[in-house]
């Protein structure tokens, strides 16, 4: 099975693509797409959505994990992150991609075995699971291969249908 784990973001998306196949995970793929400060929202999330979809054309995955939304206290923050998550949802759903989310908890437990995991240990992880010779930059696609990497463990266990909800 083929992920692409995209952690969502206005200025960066986060994106890793991995193959799956019975316990063993090998990347393929990964890096950012990022979108210039100063320019308007709508043509940031253009940017985000032809990413997508070029993305999505050139590694055909089968299915698509991606972060949920987690509010601090910048609701305007927030807000553009939720713009542009959304893009990725729509990229996907008009590909047929399957999709799956996961909570940062969900993800922490999933990659470093602890919910409740520093963003230095996920890294750490990622890299060591995936035997990269370096850890993934920016922070944002350690994350994305970090949420792939959740969604291999969780979302094909015959079980997942009780613990994740679906898009």
């Amino acid at each position: 099975m083929r992920i692409l784990g995209i952690d969502p973001g206005l200025a960066i998306v986060g994106w890793g693509v991995i193959d799956y196949d019975r316990a063993k995970i090998r990347p393929v793929a990964y890096g950012a797409i990022r979108t210039p400060q100063g320019i308007p929202t709508e043509d940031r999330l253009e940017m985000i959505y032809t990413g997508m979809n070029e993305l999505i054309g050139k590694y055909r995955p089968d299915e698509m994990s991606i972060e949920e939304l987690f509010f601090t206290n910048n609701i305007t923050t927030g807000i553009r992150v939720a713009e542009a998550r959304g893009i990725s949802l729509l990229a996907a759903k008009q590909a047929n991609l399957p999709m799956q989310e996961y909570t940062p908890m969900q993800v922490k437990q999933a990659v470093v075995g602890y919910g409740k995991a520093e963003k230095k240990q996920v890294i750490a992880m990622v890299t060591s699971l995936l035997g990269l010779k370096e850890p993934p930059k920016p922070d944002d696609t350690a994350d994305a291969l970090a949420i792939a990497i959740c969604h291999a463990h969780s979302g094909s266990s015959r079980l997942a249908p009780y613990f994740n909800k679906r898009i």
